[in-house]
């Protein structure tokens, strides 16, 4: 047996393996689901139905009065109703669009909205509601000047497009909603989940861009011509498909429009080398994604006497030439977003959450979390928006931190960062000249996201067991499952290379290119890299489709695969792109690198 066939037995071994154990948990998904709706026509209340990201219950959906990451049935049933007026608004907008009529406040509206549903961000039952609310206006709204602009509606438009009621209804209505995508066909009805959570995704990194002025209308234009083909009954799977990797396209070009944003506003990432340790200050510890919410702060702080510092996603904040320099941003505190109920509490000073990621406080430092953005959890201290033309204000957080101890030291030393495309491709010579000579054998991609799961400990077990003429090409939070472990460089370029942020992972595709370019291949699957990703919501969702796009294949993704995907939808991804779950490190490891 040839080195080529041996891997692919083990790799569709596991797959298959995935693909069976997939099929066990779709039919008992479908038996929750089933009870679900059987509750609802007996006119109980409805529970929630939830199966967006990887810790869903029991690796199947979330259906009891609250979700694993802490949401509430009812702020899950306005969310639920929220995206389904969002259809409905898309249907018109679509139409309006191709009679010249495009709304750029509405185009906002349906990114943040969107946004607003992916996890952990928004655990506001009366925010949704409110949310409801305008949903309601801007479809009466578009819908108008459709028709003002000389469109004709169809008969039997869906109940997205039609629906109206007070406050007092939106209740029983979302009762009505089953938590899934409207389709008959479960094969569909995977392809459309798959859709509708890279469409969350999408709306995440659209938002961040928007945020420091860059703009697309071919995105909005995509992402609304997706929600409004939820309502086409007649969607084959032949169909569908073609829609989910044409959202791995805009998702491309999404995180290629943020890449900009980023880069042009605070400079291309290099290589920072960032503090791990604490000041003697007091600090304002920032976590969450918003890159402009993190200049702001850093600019009303210099001078207080008060000390910033990154947690979770927001460590790439020290690898910007923007930011790496000011005295008073004092390093990262801290790991992933799910150890927060630990270091919140040792941190002392007050938190702001300016993106997802947040899970419910606990009550002994609740005061202290300040939120902003997206971002809702009642009781919390809000930071409202910006005005235009003016910064948010963040005197209340500073004013809370100047009473505050200094943070309780964690741990000391420091790590390496900054490996976004433009600065590898500044060392691609010697990255080259590695490969070529043989000091560098293999990449390993392993970006995307970290949870509480133990069973994300094999990605520790994985990182450190790898071969020494091997690096690790990473963005997101997972690197914080090996991103402290002592791996040591190969000639001077260390074994993890982090390019940043989730959204970041377009660097890396960059990297993948470039080098595809370099060593004169025809085919991205050529270069010796591999893919061993993480993933826990819908942000990955879309770094998966994108990654598809672009044509990689042989991508491994855990520690599960999504529940949403049906036993055919998983044979699909498996026989046409090869994708895979994980198994044992030890055996992952054999097949890897061969």
């Amino acid at each position: 047996m040839s080195s080529s066939q041996a891997i692919f037995f083990h790799f569709t071994y596991y797959c298959y393996n995935d693909l069976i154990m997939g099929l066990v948990k779709y039919c008992c998904l479908e038996k929750v689901a089933a009870k679900t709706r059987d509750n609802q026509n007996e006119g109980d209340e409805m529970e929630m139905f939830c199966y967006q990201c990887q810790e869903t219950a029991g690796g199947m959906a979330c259906t009891g009065a609250k979700g694993v990451c802490g949401k509430p049935a009812a702020v899950s049933k306005m969310q639920d109703l929220s995206l389904h007026l969002l259809k409905g608004i898309a249907i018109y907008s679509t139409k309006a669009r191709e009679l010249g009529v495009d709304k750029p406040e509405l185009n906002r509206f349906i990114v943040t909205a969107l946004f607003e549903t992916v996890t952990n961000v928004n655990f506001s039952e009366d925010h949704f509601v409110k949310r409801v609310s305008q949903a309601l206006q801007w479809r009466e709204e578009i819908k108008e000047a459709f028709l003002a602009a000389g469109g004709k509606l169809i008969d039997d438009l869906p109940g997205c497009a039609t629906w109206t009621g007070s406050e007092g209804q939106y209740a029983a209505r979302a009762e009505t909603l089953t938590g899934k995508t409207d389709a008959a066909n479960e094969d569909v009805r995977s392809l459309r989940s798959l859709i509708i959570y890279g469409l969350k995704g999408m709306s995440a990194y659209a938002e961040h861009a928007c945020h420091l002025g860059y703009e697309d209308d071919r995105i909005y234009a995509f992402m609304q011509k997706a929600l409004a083909g939820f309502a086409d009954d007649t969607m084959s799977v032949e169909d569908a498909i073609a829609l989910v990797l044409e959202t791995g396209q805009f998702g491309v070009e999404v995180m290629a429009l943020l890449d900009k944003a980023n880069t042009t506003t605070y400079g291309n990432p290099e290589i920072s080398k960032v503090n791990l340790g604490v000041g003697k200050n007091p600090g304002i510890l920032v976590s969450g994604h918003d890159l402009k919410d993190f200049e702001e702060l850093l600019i009303q702080t210099k001078g207080t006497g008060v000390d910033v510092y990154t947690h979770s996603e927001m460590l790439p904040g020290n690898y910007y030439p923007a930011f790496n320099k000011q005295e008073h941003l004092i390093g990262n505190y801290g790991g992933s977003w799910w150890e927060q109920a630990k270091e919140f509490e040792t941190f002392n000073g007050p938190i702001l959450m300016t993106t997802n990621c947040l899970a419910p406080p606990k009550e002994s430092y609740q005061d202290r979390v300040y939120v902003t953005g997206t971002v809702r959890f009642d009781g919390l201290h809000f930071i409202e928006d910006r005005e235009e033309g003016k910064q948010k204000d963040f005197s209340a957080i500073i004013e809370h931190a100047k009473r505050c101890s200094p943070p309780q030291e964690l741990e000391t030393g420091e790590i390496v960062g900054g490996f976004a495309h433009h600065q590898v491709l500044e060392l691609a010579d010697k990255v080259v000249g590695a490969v070529k000579s043989g000091a560098i054998k293999k990449f390993v991609v392993m970006a995307g996201c970290d949870g509480r799961k133990r069973a994300r400990g094999y990605y520790t077990d994985f990182a450190a067991k790898l071969p020494k003429d091997t690096v690790i090409l990473t963005a997101g939070c997972a690197k914080y499952r090996y991103n402290k472990l002592d791996l040591g460089d190969i000639d001077g370029i260390p074994r993890v290379l982090d390019a940043g942020q989730c959204n970041d992972s377009y660097s890396l595709a960059v990297i993948a290119l470039k080098l595809k370019e370099v060593f004169n291949l025809d085919d991205i699957n050529d270069l010796p890299i591999v893919y061993n990703i993480a993933w826990y919501e819908q942000k990955a969702v879309l770094v998966l489709l994108a990654l598809l796009h672009l044509g990689v294949k042989n991508i491994h993704l855990g520690p599960t695969l999504p529940a949403f995907l049906s036993p055919n939808v998983a044979k699909v991804l498996i026989d046409t792109f090869q994708i895979g779950g994980i198994d044992i490190v030890e055996t992952d490891m054999e097949a890897f690198m061969q």
